[in-house]
């Protein structure tokens, strides 16, 4: 257990439900490589009665799906102990199976059945939840012994069969642990795990290619540059990561196009897109279907939705907050990259542009760690952003990052990533001034607006500094 990084909330709610004497269903969750697996592993690796992992749908194109879902479940049964021979002939008889397999063993000891990758199991008119139902419901339930660990990165099929089921499984979920990527405090104790020294400005930037995904950390070697890990990530000939775009949503949706459709669109612009929009502009139409697939993807950590600021209480903007979607589109799909492309290019002014947006990213996702920089943490807040277009040709004018505080404090924040102190020039001023402006006039006279900078080194103190009322850095974010 000491090798698990973070997490420490996930692990003591798991190990209170394991100490339990009554029956638990437990639905573990998370997009693809987030560390799941190794979660529930190291916790309970010498705990396990049953353990088995469905197969992954890409590795059965062209085959009979059901057939082979159970022929692996066979196989994991007869590892733990199964002693019939032939395999299952639908899953109403290999849960059967379990059950004879769990009544096995002593009925005082706490049994821990593992079943990972759940979704893969449910393929088309397989049966697959009608048994597992009848499993729980007419086993399982009943065993105050039994504590059972669903998983999976199908996340969205999760929460509808399982955690808000209609069907025969309402209510019995007992707890659900969602697994979310690691922030930058615990991406950086990973690299540290794995002797990779690096500074914080350069963890920052491997954290805005790999959002802070474990197996992605994991690929990382010691004695790398920054330059040459990221090459050895995406370019190389043989980089780890450098068609992991497709599998990943092939591996988490039966039909992933409208959502890759969906991350595509919202690549492009950072203040994202409204519902009405998405659909016009990937053809996809405004109604459940669309519904599904951004409550999937928002349910996947791909997405987030906000409500702009000043706007009425249905309006929604939908924005990409995942790094590694947002490198991988800007920066490796569909472009023709050498081996050491970023090693050559890493200093391009294409380069910074995206580091820009993506620092912004990495901002929006430690909004916690923002607040506790200004000493808010308790203070409950409403995260928005704001944009206002141009008009005949006028410049229009974007806010990424609006904190409306219970305090009657509105947090208006500049995200700039820059390799030394940020320095404020007259013209920066104006347009800061220019939002300012617009922001009293939007709010009540009782609100204090303040301007606050979220950047990597500071201030640089000068003629135009005093337009920020707060400053927060780059070690600020990884607390």
């Amino acid at each position: 257990m000491s090798a698990i990084i973070g997490r420490k909330k996930e692990i003591e709610k798991l190990m209170n439900i394991y100490r339990r004497k009554q029956s638990q269903l437990v639905a573990v969750y998370g997009r693809r490589r987030v560390g799941k697996t190794y979660l529930v592993r190291e916790l309970f690796k010498d705990k396990f009665v049953f353990y088995h992992t469905g197969v992954s749908p890409l590795e059965l194109q062209g085959t009979n799906k059901q057939e082979a879902q159970l022929l692996a479940f066979h196989s994991s049964l007869i590892r733990y102990g199964s002693e019939v021979a032939s395999r299952p002939k639908n899953w109403i008889e290999a849960f059967e199976r379990l059950i004879a397999l769990l009544e096995k063993e002593d009925p005082e000891k706490r049994l821990v059945v593992f079943i990972d990758e759940m979704p893969w199991m449910d393929t088309p008119r397989s049966g697959f939840m009608t048994a597992f139902e009848h499993f729980w419901n007419g086993w399982g339930a009943g065993m105050e012994n039994l504590m059972l660990i669903v998983c999976g990165s199908a996340t969205s099929w999760i929460q509808d069969n399982l955690i808000n089921s209609y069907g025969g499984l309402y209510d019995r979920v007992n707890a659900e642990i969602q697994l979310s990527p690691f922030t930058l405090h615990e991406t950086e104790q990973m690299l540290r795990m794995q002797n990779v020294v690096l500074s914080r400005y350069d963890i920052l930037q491997l954290y805005m290619t790999t959002g802070g995904i474990p197996m992605y950390l994991s690929y990382v070697q010691p004695g790398m540059s920054l330059a040459q890990i990221i090459d050895s990530l995406f370019f190389n000939r043989k980089a780890n990561l450098k068609d992991e775009f497709e599998r990943l949503f092939n591996s988490l949706f039966r039909s992933p196009e409208p959502h890759k459709a969906i991350i595509r669109l919202l690549a492009k612009r950072q203040s994202g897109y409204s519902r009405e929009e998405i659909s016009q502009k990937t053809g996809i139409p405004s109604g459940k279907n669309l519904s599904e697939v951004l409550c999937a993807l928002e349910a996947s950590d791909f997405i987030e939705h906000y409500k702009p600021f000043e706007s009425n209480s249905r309006s929604r903007q939908y924005r990409l907050i995942d790094p590694f979607c947002l490198f991988y589109l800007n920066q490796v799909e569909g472009k023709d990259r050498g081996d050491n492309f970023w090693l050559d290019n890493e200093n391009r002014p294409l380069m910074n542009t995206w580091r820009g947006r993506a620092f912004e990213n990495a901002c929006l996702y430690h909004v916690e760690q923002i607040k506790a920089a200004m000493g808010v943490v308790g203070v409950s807040s409403e995260n928005s952003a704001w944009t206002l277009q141009g008009m005949q040709g006028q410049k229009g004018m974007q806010i990424d990052l609006i904190i409306n505080r219970s305090d009657r404090v509105v947090n208006l924040c500049e995200m700039k990533f820059v390799n030394t102190e940020f320095e404020v020039r007259n013209d920066y001023e104006m347009t800061l001034r220019e939002r300012l402006n617009w922001m009293m006039a939007h709010v009540s006279r009782r609100h204090n607006i303040q301007m606050t900078l979220v950047t990597t080194y500071g201030l640089k103190y000068g003629l135009h500094s005093g337009i920020f009322q707060r400053v927060v850095t780059l070690d600020s974010l990884f607390e």
